[in-house]
Protein backbone atom coordinates (compact mmCIF):
# COMPACT_ATOMS: atom_id res chain seq x y z
CA UNK A 1 0.00 0.00 0.00
CA UNK A 2 2.94 2.32 0.62
CA UNK A 3 4.01 1.84 -3.00
CA UNK A 4 0.59 2.93 -4.29
CA UNK A 5 0.39 5.92 -1.95
CA UNK A 6 3.73 7.25 -3.22
CA UNK A 7 2.72 6.78 -6.85
CA UNK A 8 -0.68 8.40 -6.34
CA UNK A 9 0.89 11.36 -4.56
CA UNK A 10 3.28 11.91 -7.45
CA UNK A 11 0.42 11.77 -9.96
CA UNK A 12 -1.59 14.39 -8.11
CA UNK A 13 1.09 16.74 -6.82
CA UNK A 14 3.16 17.12 -10.01
CA UNK A 15 0.36 18.34 -12.31
CA UNK A 16 -0.97 20.63 -9.55
CA UNK A 17 2.42 22.27 -9.30
CA UNK A 18 2.48 22.78 -13.06
CA UNK A 19 -0.96 24.37 -12.94
CA UNK A 20 0.16 26.89 -10.34
CA UNK A 21 2.94 27.97 -12.68
CA UNK A 22 0.75 27.99 -15.79
CA UNK A 23 -2.51 29.48 -14.52
CA UNK A 24 -3.24 31.24 -11.25
CA UNK A 25 -6.99 31.29 -11.62
CA UNK A 26 -7.26 28.46 -9.11
CA UNK A 27 -6.91 31.15 -6.47
CA UNK A 28 -9.86 33.22 -7.70
CA UNK A 29 -12.85 33.51 -5.43
CA UNK A 30 -15.77 31.28 -6.31
CA UNK A 31 -18.64 33.29 -7.74
CA UNK A 32 -22.18 32.11 -8.48
CA UNK A 33 -23.27 32.11 -12.11
CA UNK A 34 -24.43 35.43 -13.46
CA UNK A 35 -27.46 33.82 -15.09
CA UNK A 36 -29.69 32.39 -12.36
CA UNK A 37 -32.92 32.22 -14.31
CA UNK A 38 -34.21 29.09 -16.02
CA UNK A 39 -32.64 28.45 -19.40
CA UNK A 40 -34.81 29.76 -22.21
CA UNK A 41 -34.60 28.57 -25.79
CA UNK A 42 -32.38 30.93 -27.76
CA UNK A 43 -33.65 32.64 -30.88
CA UNK A 44 -30.21 33.35 -32.28
CA UNK A 45 -27.63 30.54 -32.29
CA UNK A 46 -24.88 32.41 -34.06
CA UNK A 47 -22.78 32.41 -30.88
CA UNK A 48 -22.25 28.73 -30.15
CA UNK A 49 -20.30 29.49 -26.98
CA UNK A 50 -23.46 30.84 -25.40
CA UNK A 51 -25.05 27.43 -25.91
CA UNK A 52 -22.41 25.58 -23.89
CA UNK A 53 -25.09 23.69 -22.02
CA UNK A 54 -23.75 20.62 -20.26
CA UNK A 55 -26.94 19.12 -18.92
CA UNK A 56 -25.53 16.47 -21.17
CA UNK A 57 -23.51 14.06 -19.08
CA UNK A 58 -19.89 15.03 -18.89
CA UNK A 59 -18.58 11.75 -20.09
CA UNK A 60 -19.98 12.81 -23.43
CA UNK A 61 -17.90 15.98 -23.51
CA UNK A 62 -14.52 16.68 -25.07
CA UNK A 63 -12.63 18.22 -22.19
CA UNK A 64 -9.33 18.43 -24.04
CA UNK A 65 -10.52 20.01 -27.30
CA UNK A 66 -12.98 22.53 -25.95
CA UNK A 67 -12.55 26.20 -26.62
CA UNK A 68 -12.56 28.36 -23.52
CA UNK A 69 -16.07 29.69 -23.81
CA UNK A 70 -17.76 31.44 -20.91
CA UNK A 71 -18.40 28.61 -18.43
CA UNK A 72 -21.42 30.22 -16.78
CA UNK A 73 -23.38 31.05 -19.93
CA UNK A 74 -26.41 29.02 -18.87
CA UNK A 75 -28.04 27.77 -15.73
CA UNK A 76 -28.43 24.11 -14.80
CA UNK A 77 -31.59 22.15 -15.44
CA UNK A 78 -31.43 20.96 -11.82
CA UNK A 79 -31.09 24.22 -9.93
CA UNK A 80 -29.90 27.79 -9.54
CA UNK A 81 -26.26 27.18 -10.43
CA UNK A 82 -24.03 27.03 -13.50
CA UNK A 83 -24.75 24.20 -15.92
CA UNK A 84 -21.05 23.33 -16.09
CA UNK A 85 -21.42 21.86 -12.59
CA UNK A 86 -23.68 19.01 -13.71
CA UNK A 87 -22.18 15.50 -13.85
CA UNK A 88 -23.73 12.11 -14.48
CA UNK A 89 -27.14 11.57 -12.91
CA UNK A 90 -27.48 14.36 -10.34
CA UNK A 91 -23.79 14.44 -9.33
CA UNK A 92 -21.51 17.49 -9.51
CA UNK A 93 -18.17 18.18 -11.13
CA UNK A 94 -16.16 21.41 -10.73
CA UNK A 95 -17.78 24.50 -12.28
CA UNK A 96 -14.57 25.07 -14.26
CA UNK A 97 -15.05 21.85 -16.24
CA UNK A 98 -15.32 22.36 -19.99
CA UNK A 99 -17.93 20.76 -22.24
CA UNK A 100 -19.10 20.66 -25.84
CA UNK A 101 -22.11 19.35 -27.70
CA UNK A 102 -24.56 19.95 -30.54
CA UNK A 103 -27.49 22.25 -29.78
CA UNK A 104 -30.68 23.28 -31.50
CA UNK A 105 -34.25 24.18 -30.64
CA UNK A 106 -37.67 22.81 -31.51
CA UNK A 107 -40.45 25.08 -30.38
CA UNK A 108 -40.07 25.58 -26.63
CA UNK A 109 -37.51 22.79 -26.33
CA UNK A 110 -33.73 23.10 -26.22
CA UNK A 111 -32.24 19.93 -27.76
CA UNK A 112 -28.70 18.71 -27.08
CA UNK A 113 -26.69 15.73 -28.26
CA UNK A 114 -23.28 14.13 -28.34
CA UNK A 115 -21.83 10.86 -29.64
CA UNK A 116 -18.59 9.06 -28.78
CA UNK A 117 -17.52 5.74 -30.30
CA UNK A 118 -14.36 3.88 -29.25
CA UNK A 119 -12.59 1.06 -31.03
CA UNK A 120 -10.32 -0.54 -28.40
CA UNK A 121 -7.61 -3.19 -28.27
CA UNK A 122 -6.88 -4.54 -24.77
CA UNK A 123 -4.01 -6.84 -23.82
CA UNK A 124 -3.69 -8.30 -20.32
CA UNK A 125 -0.61 -10.36 -19.43
CA UNK A 126 -0.19 -13.62 -17.51
CA UNK A 127 -2.16 -16.86 -17.19
CA UNK A 128 -5.35 -14.97 -16.26
CA UNK A 129 -4.94 -12.38 -18.99
CA UNK A 130 -6.31 -12.21 -22.51
CA UNK A 131 -6.49 -9.87 -25.49
CA UNK A 132 -9.56 -8.51 -27.24
CA UNK A 133 -10.71 -5.93 -29.78
CA UNK A 134 -14.05 -4.35 -28.91
CA UNK A 135 -16.32 -1.34 -29.37
CA UNK A 136 -17.43 0.96 -26.55
CA UNK A 137 -18.78 4.46 -26.14
CA UNK A 138 -22.11 6.25 -25.84
CA UNK A 139 -24.76 8.35 -27.54
CA UNK A 140 -26.53 10.99 -25.48
CA UNK A 141 -29.54 13.13 -26.29
CA UNK A 142 -31.36 15.55 -24.00
CA UNK A 143 -34.35 17.87 -24.27
CA UNK A 144 -35.12 20.74 -21.91
CA UNK A 145 -37.76 23.40 -21.55
CA UNK A 146 -38.93 25.98 -19.05
CA UNK A 147 -42.12 25.35 -17.08
CA UNK A 148 -43.61 28.62 -15.89
CA UNK A 149 -41.30 31.29 -14.51
CA UNK A 150 -39.29 29.10 -12.13
CA UNK A 151 -39.40 25.52 -13.39
CA UNK A 152 -37.23 23.48 -15.74
CA UNK A 153 -38.07 20.07 -17.20
CA UNK A 154 -35.35 17.88 -18.68
CA UNK A 155 -35.58 14.54 -20.48
CA UNK A 156 -32.38 12.59 -21.07
CA UNK A 157 -31.41 9.34 -22.81
CA UNK A 158 -28.05 7.61 -23.14
CA UNK A 159 -27.28 4.54 -25.24
CA UNK A 160 -24.12 2.43 -25.47
CA UNK A 161 -22.63 0.02 -28.04
CA UNK A 162 -21.02 -1.97 -25.20
CA UNK A 163 -23.25 -5.06 -25.61
CA UNK A 164 -21.65 -5.63 -29.02
CA UNK A 165 -18.45 -6.68 -27.25
CA UNK A 166 -20.22 -9.81 -25.94
CA UNK A 167 -21.59 -10.82 -22.56
CA UNK A 168 -18.11 -11.46 -21.12
CA UNK A 169 -17.04 -7.87 -21.67
CA UNK A 170 -13.32 -7.20 -22.04
CA UNK A 171 -10.21 -8.40 -20.16
CA UNK A 172 -9.25 -6.24 -17.15
CA UNK A 173 -7.02 -7.84 -14.55
CA UNK A 174 -8.10 -7.49 -10.88
CA UNK A 175 -11.67 -6.48 -11.80
CA UNK A 176 -14.66 -8.55 -10.65
CA UNK A 177 -18.43 -8.21 -10.52
CA UNK A 178 -21.70 -9.00 -12.29
CA UNK A 179 -22.09 -12.07 -14.51
CA UNK A 180 -21.97 -13.08 -18.17
CA UNK A 181 -24.14 -16.18 -17.96
CA UNK A 182 -26.20 -15.93 -14.77
CA UNK A 183 -24.06 -18.66 -13.18
CA UNK A 184 -20.50 -17.37 -12.72
CA UNK A 185 -19.11 -14.02 -11.63
CA UNK A 186 -16.91 -12.19 -14.11
CA UNK A 187 -13.34 -12.18 -12.75
CA UNK A 188 -10.40 -10.35 -14.33
CA UNK A 189 -12.90 -8.87 -16.79
CA UNK A 190 -15.02 -5.74 -17.03
CA UNK A 191 -18.67 -6.31 -17.86
CA UNK A 192 -20.30 -4.39 -20.73
CA UNK A 193 -22.73 -1.60 -19.94
CA UNK A 194 -26.36 -2.08 -20.85
CA UNK A 195 -27.50 -0.78 -24.23
CA UNK A 196 -29.81 1.67 -22.43
CA UNK A 197 -27.62 3.44 -19.90
CA UNK A 198 -30.11 6.14 -18.93
CA UNK A 199 -33.73 7.11 -19.53
CA UNK A 200 -34.50 9.88 -17.07
CA UNK A 201 -36.66 12.89 -16.39
CA UNK A 202 -36.08 15.72 -13.94
CA UNK A 203 -37.96 18.78 -12.76
CA UNK A 204 -36.33 21.64 -10.84
CA UNK A 205 -38.06 24.61 -9.21
CA UNK A 206 -36.08 27.71 -8.32
CA UNK A 207 -37.04 29.24 -4.99
CA UNK A 208 -34.57 32.12 -5.21
CA UNK A 209 -31.27 33.03 -6.84
CA UNK A 210 -29.48 30.60 -4.53
CA UNK A 211 -32.12 28.02 -3.58
CA UNK A 212 -33.88 25.36 -5.59
CA UNK A 213 -35.43 21.92 -5.24
CA UNK A 214 -35.57 19.11 -7.77
CA UNK A 215 -36.81 15.59 -8.42
CA UNK A 216 -35.12 13.10 -10.74
CA UNK A 217 -36.43 9.71 -11.91
CA UNK A 218 -34.74 7.13 -14.09
CA UNK A 219 -35.41 3.72 -15.60
CA UNK A 220 -32.49 3.36 -15.74
CA UNK A 221 -30.88 6.23 -13.87
CA UNK A 222 -28.24 7.02 -11.26
CA UNK A 223 -28.96 7.38 -7.52
CA UNK A 224 -27.30 9.88 -5.18
CA UNK A 225 -24.18 7.89 -4.33
CA UNK A 226 -20.51 8.44 -5.03
CA UNK A 227 -18.71 10.78 -7.40
CA UNK A 228 -19.80 10.99 -11.06
CA UNK A 229 -19.49 7.70 -12.91
CA UNK A 230 -15.96 7.08 -14.19
CA UNK A 231 -16.65 7.94 -17.85
CA UNK A 232 -18.04 11.31 -16.74
CA UNK A 233 -15.21 12.45 -14.48
CA UNK A 234 -13.01 15.14 -16.08
CA UNK A 235 -9.81 13.33 -15.03
CA UNK A 236 -10.98 10.00 -16.47
CA UNK A 237 -12.90 10.94 -19.60
CA UNK A 238 -10.02 10.31 -22.01
CA UNK A 239 -9.46 6.66 -21.04
CA UNK A 240 -11.97 4.05 -22.30
CA UNK A 241 -10.89 1.62 -19.54
CA UNK A 242 -12.98 1.12 -16.41
CA UNK A 243 -11.35 1.35 -12.97
CA UNK A 244 -11.17 -1.72 -10.74
CA UNK A 245 -12.78 0.45 -8.02
CA UNK A 246 -15.96 0.61 -10.14
CA UNK A 247 -18.00 -1.68 -7.89
CA UNK A 248 -17.13 0.42 -4.84
CA UNK A 249 -17.60 3.94 -6.22
CA UNK A 250 -20.04 4.01 -9.12
CA UNK A 251 -21.53 0.63 -10.01
CA UNK A 252 -24.98 2.12 -9.30
CA UNK A 253 -24.73 4.50 -12.27
CA UNK A 254 -27.03 2.19 -14.25
CA UNK A 255 -29.89 1.47 -11.86
CA UNK A 256 -33.18 0.12 -13.17
CA UNK A 257 -35.42 2.24 -11.01
CA UNK A 258 -34.36 5.37 -9.13
CA UNK A 259 -36.16 8.35 -7.60
CA UNK A 260 -34.12 11.24 -6.16
CA UNK A 261 -35.17 14.44 -4.42
CA UNK A 262 -32.73 17.22 -3.68
CA UNK A 263 -32.28 20.72 -2.28
CA UNK A 264 -29.64 23.09 -3.60
CA UNK A 265 -28.43 26.09 -1.60
CA UNK A 266 -25.78 28.08 -3.44
CA UNK A 267 -22.74 25.74 -3.55
CA UNK A 268 -24.25 22.99 -1.38
CA UNK A 269 -26.57 20.17 -2.37
CA UNK A 270 -28.33 17.60 -0.18
CA UNK A 271 -30.16 14.77 -1.91
CA UNK A 272 -31.68 11.39 -1.13
CA UNK A 273 -32.66 8.47 -3.36
CA UNK A 274 -34.78 5.36 -3.28
CA UNK A 275 -33.67 2.87 -5.91
CA UNK A 276 -33.59 -0.77 -6.95
CA UNK A 277 -30.45 -2.27 -5.46
CA UNK A 278 -29.96 -5.13 -7.92
CA UNK A 279 -27.25 -4.43 -10.49
CA UNK A 280 -28.07 -5.13 -14.15
CA UNK A 281 -28.17 -8.78 -15.17
CA UNK A 282 -26.45 -10.42 -18.16
CA UNK A 283 -29.27 -9.43 -20.55
CA UNK A 284 -27.92 -6.13 -21.80
CA UNK A 285 -30.72 -5.02 -24.12
CA UNK A 286 -33.73 -5.20 -21.79
CA UNK A 287 -35.42 -2.90 -19.27
CA UNK A 288 -35.51 -4.42 -15.79
CA UNK A 289 -38.02 -3.59 -13.06
CA UNK A 290 -38.40 -4.22 -9.35
CA UNK A 291 -39.09 -2.63 -5.99
CA UNK A 292 -37.23 0.49 -4.92
CA UNK A 293 -35.69 -1.37 -1.99
CA UNK A 294 -32.49 0.61 -1.37
CA UNK A 295 -31.60 4.09 -0.10
CA UNK A 296 -28.81 6.62 -0.60
CA UNK A 297 -27.94 10.08 0.73
CA UNK A 298 -25.30 12.44 -0.66
CA UNK A 299 -23.97 15.83 0.45
CA UNK A 300 -22.10 17.80 -2.23
CA UNK A 301 -20.13 21.03 -1.94
CA UNK A 302 -18.32 23.07 -4.57
CA UNK A 303 -16.26 25.48 -2.43
CA UNK A 304 -14.68 27.14 -5.49
CA UNK A 305 -15.11 26.85 -9.23
CA UNK A 306 -12.20 24.37 -9.33
CA UNK A 307 -13.38 21.87 -6.69
CA UNK A 308 -16.28 19.43 -6.30
CA UNK A 309 -16.49 17.51 -3.01
CA UNK A 310 -18.99 14.86 -1.95
CA UNK A 311 -19.68 12.36 0.82
CA UNK A 312 -22.37 9.72 0.46
CA UNK A 313 -23.94 6.64 2.03
CA UNK A 314 -26.05 3.86 0.55
CA UNK A 315 -27.88 0.82 1.94
CA UNK A 316 -28.10 -1.50 -1.07
CA UNK A 317 -30.41 -4.53 -1.00
CA UNK A 318 -29.24 -7.65 -2.84
CA UNK A 319 -26.95 -5.95 -5.39
CA UNK A 320 -25.47 -9.14 -6.86
CA UNK A 321 -27.68 -11.44 -8.90
CA UNK A 322 -25.68 -14.53 -7.82
CA UNK A 323 -25.83 -13.62 -4.11
CA UNK A 324 -29.42 -12.47 -3.56
CA UNK A 325 -29.25 -12.86 0.23
CA UNK A 326 -26.29 -10.50 0.68
CA UNK A 327 -26.93 -6.79 1.29
CA UNK A 328 -24.25 -4.09 1.27
CA UNK A 329 -23.82 -0.77 3.07
CA UNK A 330 -21.51 1.55 1.13
CA UNK A 331 -19.71 4.78 2.02
CA UNK A 332 -17.80 7.10 -0.28
CA UNK A 333 -15.97 10.42 -0.23
CA UNK A 334 -14.31 12.15 -3.16
CA UNK A 335 -12.69 15.36 -4.35
CA UNK A 336 -12.60 16.42 -7.99
CA UNK A 337 -10.43 19.27 -9.26
CA UNK A 338 -10.44 20.98 -12.65
CA UNK A 339 -8.25 23.89 -13.78
CA UNK A 340 -8.29 25.61 -17.15
CA UNK A 341 -4.84 26.23 -18.63
CA UNK A 342 -3.48 28.36 -21.43
CA UNK A 343 -3.85 27.21 -25.07
CA UNK A 344 -7.23 25.57 -24.36
CA UNK A 345 -5.56 23.17 -21.94
CA UNK A 346 -6.94 21.61 -18.79
CA UNK A 347 -5.72 19.92 -15.63
CA UNK A 348 -8.00 17.57 -13.70
CA UNK A 349 -7.72 15.04 -10.93
CA UNK A 350 -9.88 12.83 -8.74
CA UNK A 351 -9.18 11.44 -5.30
CA UNK A 352 -11.74 9.02 -3.86
CA UNK A 353 -12.27 6.47 -1.10
CA UNK A 354 -15.08 3.94 -0.68
CA UNK A 355 -15.98 1.17 1.75
CA UNK A 356 -18.34 -1.80 1.41
CA UNK A 357 -19.74 -3.55 4.49
CA UNK A 358 -21.82 -6.57 3.54
CA UNK A 359 -24.36 -8.45 5.61
CA UNK A 360 -21.89 -11.31 6.06
CA UNK A 361 -19.67 -8.93 8.09
CA UNK A 362 -16.98 -8.52 5.46
CA UNK A 363 -15.53 -5.00 5.04
CA UNK A 364 -13.66 -4.07 1.87
CA UNK A 365 -12.02 -0.70 1.12
CA UNK A 366 -10.98 0.94 -2.15
CA UNK A 367 -8.80 3.94 -3.01
CA UNK A 368 -8.57 5.83 -6.29
CA UNK A 369 -6.41 8.64 -7.70
CA UNK A 370 -6.87 9.87 -11.28
CA UNK A 371 -5.21 12.73 -13.16
CA UNK A 372 -5.19 14.16 -16.66
CA UNK A 373 -3.17 17.01 -18.13
CA UNK A 374 -3.93 18.63 -21.47
CA UNK A 375 -1.20 21.19 -22.21
CA UNK A 376 -3.25 22.24 -25.27
CA UNK A 377 -6.26 21.11 -27.28
CA UNK A 378 -4.30 18.39 -29.10
CA UNK A 379 -2.64 16.29 -26.38
CA UNK A 380 -3.72 14.69 -23.10
CA UNK A 381 -1.65 12.66 -20.65
CA UNK A 382 -3.80 10.62 -18.27
CA UNK A 383 -3.15 8.30 -15.34
CA UNK A 384 -4.94 6.27 -12.69
CA UNK A 385 -3.72 4.60 -9.48
CA UNK A 386 -5.97 2.24 -7.51
CA UNK A 387 -5.92 -0.13 -4.58
CA UNK A 388 -8.68 -2.46 -3.41
CA UNK A 389 -9.29 -5.04 -0.74
CA UNK A 390 -10.99 -7.99 -2.42
CA UNK A 391 -12.09 -11.55 -1.65
CA UNK A 392 -13.13 -12.41 -5.23
CA UNK A 393 -9.83 -13.09 -7.01
CA UNK A 394 -8.70 -16.31 -5.33
CA UNK A 395 -9.49 -19.91 -6.20
CA UNK A 396 -12.33 -19.78 -3.67
CA UNK A 397 -14.88 -17.06 -4.38
CA UNK A 398 -15.21 -14.93 -1.27
CA UNK A 399 -12.10 -16.43 0.24
CA UNK A 400 -9.49 -14.51 2.27
CA UNK A 401 -9.33 -10.75 1.79
CA UNK A 402 -6.32 -9.72 -0.30
CA UNK A 403 -4.88 -6.33 -1.23
CA UNK A 404 -4.10 -5.58 -4.89
CA UNK A 405 -2.99 -2.41 -6.65
CA UNK A 406 -2.57 -1.10 -10.17
CA UNK A 407 -1.30 2.01 -11.93
CA UNK A 408 -2.10 3.05 -15.48
CA UNK A 409 -0.63 5.85 -17.59
CA UNK A 410 -1.42 6.85 -21.14
CA UNK A 411 -1.49 9.53 -23.80
CA UNK A 412 -4.05 10.62 -26.41
CA UNK A 413 -3.77 12.83 -29.49
CA UNK A 414 -6.76 14.72 -30.91
CA UNK A 415 -7.24 15.49 -34.60
CA UNK A 416 -10.04 17.98 -35.22
CA UNK A 417 -11.77 17.04 -38.49
CA UNK A 418 -14.48 19.72 -38.37
CA UNK A 419 -15.85 22.15 -35.81
CA UNK A 420 -17.92 19.33 -34.30
CA UNK A 421 -16.02 16.13 -35.15
CA UNK A 422 -12.79 15.01 -33.47
CA UNK A 423 -10.75 11.85 -34.08
CA UNK A 424 -8.51 10.77 -31.20
CA UNK A 425 -5.77 8.13 -31.01
CA UNK A 426 -4.52 6.89 -27.65
CA UNK A 427 -2.66 4.20 -25.77
CA UNK A 428 -1.88 3.29 -22.17
CA UNK A 429 0.16 0.80 -20.17
CA UNK A 430 -0.66 -0.78 -16.80
CA UNK A 431 1.33 -2.35 -13.98
CA UNK A 432 -0.54 -4.56 -11.50
CA UNK A 433 0.61 -5.72 -8.07
CA UNK A 434 -1.00 -8.66 -6.27
CA UNK A 435 -0.58 -10.15 -2.82
CA UNK A 436 1.78 -13.06 -2.12
CA UNK A 437 -1.20 -15.40 -1.88
CA UNK A 438 -2.48 -14.38 -5.32
CA UNK A 439 0.92 -14.20 -7.02
CA UNK A 440 0.99 -17.87 -8.21
CA UNK A 441 -2.39 -17.39 -9.90
CA UNK A 442 -1.13 -14.35 -11.86
CA UNK A 443 2.46 -15.54 -12.33
CA UNK A 444 3.78 -12.56 -10.38
CA UNK A 445 2.72 -8.97 -10.99
CA UNK A 446 1.23 -8.86 -14.50
CA UNK A 447 1.20 -5.97 -16.95
CA UNK A 448 -1.35 -4.72 -19.41
CA UNK A 449 -1.76 -2.33 -22.34
CA UNK A 450 -4.55 -0.71 -24.30
CA UNK A 451 -4.79 1.19 -27.60
CA UNK A 452 -7.85 2.98 -28.91
CA UNK A 453 -9.28 5.17 -31.64
CA UNK A 454 -12.16 7.48 -30.73
CA UNK A 455 -14.65 9.38 -32.86
CA UNK A 456 -16.38 12.25 -31.08
CA UNK A 457 -19.28 14.18 -32.55
CA UNK A 458 -20.46 17.29 -30.76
Amino acid sequence: MTRLAMIASAILIAPSAMAQVTDHSAHEDHKPPAAQTPAKPADDHSDHAQLDHPQMDHGMMDHSAMDQATPHAMSSALGAYAATRDGSGTSWVPDASAHTGLHTTAGDWMLMGHAMLDGVYSWQDGPRGEEKVFAAGMLMIAAERSIGDAGTLQLRAMLSPDPLMGKRGYPLLLAAGETADGVDTLIDRQHPHDFIMELSASYAHRLSNTNSVFVYAGLPGEPAFGPPAFMHRPAAIVSPEAPITHHWLDSTHITFGVLTAGWVHDNFKLEASRFRGREPDEHRYDIETGDLDSSAVRLSWNPTKNWALQASWADVASPEQLEPDVDVVKYSASALYTQKLADNGELAFTAAFARKNNSEEVTLDAWLAEASWSPNADWTIFSRAEAIETDELGLIHHGPVEEVQRINIGVARNFRLTDTVVLALGASVTQNWVSDALSPLYDGNPKGAMAFVRLKIG
